[in-house]
């Protein structure tokens, strides 16, 4: 059983982008399977998600929450478990703490996101919103040694978390979004990215609207970009491409699965003054590679066990 400071221990940001980056090539080869995602919905307060997964000789399900205002409450937003089984005799193998393998991977494949479809001669990036995973994607931007500065609406939290992670902090909303690799992480209960917001040539990781009814950016400023998205079908229905999809602003051919950039069968970046979007929902695949990737460090942890 791995709490969240032993997935930390056991998988590093670099490690996970590694991770995530193989589990993206396998989906996208069809050698990892993954159900659609389940919703229980509690609105406005939040909701519950179920996510299976098969890949790797392991499967897995992860049952996880997102109730956006615990933290004036003093509890997580985010909270859950996951489960890995043995995928050839079902016995199960470990329970892992959602929360930081949910971080690891938002980080991982938001920063995979930037430099896979970023403009190559990108000099700046940055987070917007400095929560447990704004957290994680500056994190990872700072491990893959690029510089990051990080903005949140609560200007004390982002100044202590900047102060945390060694990074900077924007002086201004508008500062964060004009930077030439953005990374977005808000609730998404508000539009963050409005029409012409965007310049030619930026980047956008969006990492908030993972859920029905949210969204980060308007239907204007998605048909501005050239789409990818981790999952077509979750991203179509939960994700930030949603509403567009819904207004019928966005169709499928419009849209390029990012597993498949990153396996070298679809093109990425087609101009240096293209914006390019990312539509992350969050995949149980990403979770999957991530548990993997800590089943295979946890002997070197010298972690408390149990039978289970």
């Amino acid at each position: 059983m791995l709490d969240g400071a032993a997935v930390t221990r056991a998988v590093s940001p670099v490690r996970a982008v590694e991770a995530v980056r193989d589990a993206f090539v396998a989906h996208a080869r069809g050698e990892w399977t993954m159900p659609p995602k389940v919703y229980v919905t509690n609105y406005p307060a939040g909701d519950f998600r179920a996510m299976p997964a098969l890949g790797g000789g392991y499967a897995l399900l992860k049952w996880i929450t997102s109730f956006p205002d615990n933290p004036a409450r003093g509890l997580p937003t985010v909270t859950g478990v996951v489960l890995v089984s043995d995928a050839s005799n079902g016995q199960l193998r470990a329970v892992l703490d959602a929360a930081s393998v949910t971080a690891l991977r938002t980080g991982a494949a938001a920063v995979l996101a930037c430099e896979a479809l970023g403009r190559p001669d990108a000099e700046t990036a940055a987070v917007i919103g400095a929560g447990v995973n704004g957290q994680a994607a500056a994190r990872t931007f700072l491990a893959r040694d690029r510089a990051v500065s990080l903005w949140d609406v609560d200007v004390a939290r982002a100044a202590r978390v900047a102060a945390e992670l060694g990074c900077a902090v924007a002086p201004s909303l508008e500062a964060a979004l004009a930077a030439d690799l953005l990374v977005t992480v808000t609730p998404g209960h508000e539009v963050l990215l409005r029409d012409g917001t965007l310049r030619p040539g930026q980047h956008v990781s969006l990492m908030g609207a993972d859920g029905p009814g949210k969204a980060e950016a308007t239907d204007g400023e998605l048909r501005r970009a050239h789409l990818f998205a981790d999952d077509w079908e979750q991203a179509s229905h939960g994700g930030e491409l949603a509403h567009a999809v819904e207004a019928g602003v966005v169709t499928r051919s419009d849209v390029t699965a990012i597993g498949e950039v990153l396996a070298g069968t679809a093109p990425g970046r087609a101009a240096a003054e293209e914006i390019t979007m990312f539509d992350s929902t969050g995949l149980a695949i990403q979770d999957l590679a991530i548990a993997v990737a800590a089943l295979e460090a946890v002997e070197g942890l010298d972690l408390p066990t149990l039978d289970l």
